[in-house]
């Protein structure tokens, strides 16, 4: 039987901190397996349920609850431990009344809100990528490692609101002056502010935003801005 690419411990100390997980513990935690999110932009189930939720005791509990298909992400069963639970995504739980999703605030990258029930089957994605495939076709790739072929009129750096969990796009979010900006990581990360205008990157420098935040502009480079919407957010964020 082949193994699965990956190591799937982690030193506490070398743990994100968004995690919140103790440090003087167990030398050891658990740890994401290669998927849909960037290992340090992610938290795996089992210590999302234990450590960030705290809805769980040991991961003893964690195991038991994942592997009795329990936990949903994105309207989808994981029993995976190791499963990435990043941006966006959507989490529920079985005989627990609250839907949570993951968004950045208070400078940290990911944190858990309680959403509405009708807001579970909505979620933003960021097209990361646009490939042309055989016999021109487009594939439109997303943050959260999805793709569709489905024709999408966006570009990288743009939003879409998809439905969730049969991926079906329902608008498209232009990164443009004047839309509402995301800030997703950073010392700035869970800030929203106005896109003033966006500069086009040269040889040395990315691509940038300019965004207000309240009575300050920032100058941040664009793959940590995601538009989510007009006047205000499409989607439930705080």
């Amino acid at each position: 039987m082949v193994s699965i690419a990956g190591s799937k411990k982690l030193k506490r100390q070398m743990a994100p901190q968004f995690w919140g997980i103790t440090r003087k513990d167990k030398r050891f935690v658990i740890t994401t397996k290669p998927g849909p999110h960037k290992k340090n932009y992610a938290i795996p189930t089992a210590v999302f349920l234990r450590d960030t939720l705290k809805i769980v005791t040991s991961l003893r509990e964690a195991k038991a609850s994942i592997y009795a298909g329990k936990v949903k992400i994105d309207g989808v069963v994981r029993k995976s431990l190791h499963h990435a639970i990043g941006l966006m995504d959507v989490v529920e739980l079985e005989n627990v009344s609250d839907v949570y999703r993951l968004v950045p605030t208070e400078g940290k990258i990911l944190k858990p809100i309680k959403i509405n029930e009708s807001e579970k089957s909505k979620k933003l994605v960021r097209v990361v990528t646009k490939t042309s495939i055989n016999k021109g076709i487009m594939q439109t790739g997303f943050h959260d490692g999805r793709s569709t072929l489905v024709e999408v009129k966006a570009k990288i750096g743009d939003t879409c609101v998809m439905q969730i969990p049969d991926q079906k796009i329902l608008d498209v979010i232009k990164l443009e002056a004047g839309c509402q900006g995301l800030v997703t990581r950073g010392l700035n990360a869970g800030q929203i502010g106005k896109i003033e205008s966006v500069e086009e990157g040269t040889f040395i420098l990315p691509k940038r935003v300019i965004l207000t935040l309240g009575d300050r502009k920032i100058e941040i480079p664009a793959d940590v801005i995601m538009p989510i919407g007009k006047e205000e957010p499409v989607i439930q964020l705080k």
